[in-house]
């Protein structure tokens, strides 16, 4: 006997991230880059890296790039979220922001037995 594979489970995760992708607000000024621009908000090397975690069913990447950011890895084992440097203004942006979880400066972990 032969069965057809549901579609409906791949059209629900569609919709999901539809709808996920309309709660991102606006590009924030120094976001808008023109294609094949640098952008002079481009947090320079010198800029401390930032965990940042997004809400369970989103892209991290996509997340990134909605605000600009170049990640500089990617996760989603282990946590849902994205490793970048990032500028005040972008720190601050991404806090405001109801798709993210959480933004962490990267650091050593302390307290953790060896």
């Amino acid at each position: 006997m032969r069965t057809r594979p549901s579609w409906t489970l791949p059209t629900a995760v569609a919709a999901a991230a539809l709808a996920a992708v309309a709660v991102l607000p606006a590009l924030p000024a120094w976001a808008v880059v023109e294609p094949g621009a640098v952008s002079p908000a481009a947090p320079a090397t010198d800029q401390p890296s930032y965990l940042v975690t997004v809400h369970e069913g989103l892209d991290p990447a996509a997340v990134a790039h909605a605000y600009g950011i170049r990640p500089t890895h990617v996760f989603h084992k282990v946590a849902n979220g994205f490793a970048a440097r990032l500028s005040p203004e972008q720190v601050e942006a991404l806090r405001a922001t109801p798709v993210v979880v959480s933004v962490e400066e990267d650091g050593p972990v302390v307290g953790v037995p060896a």
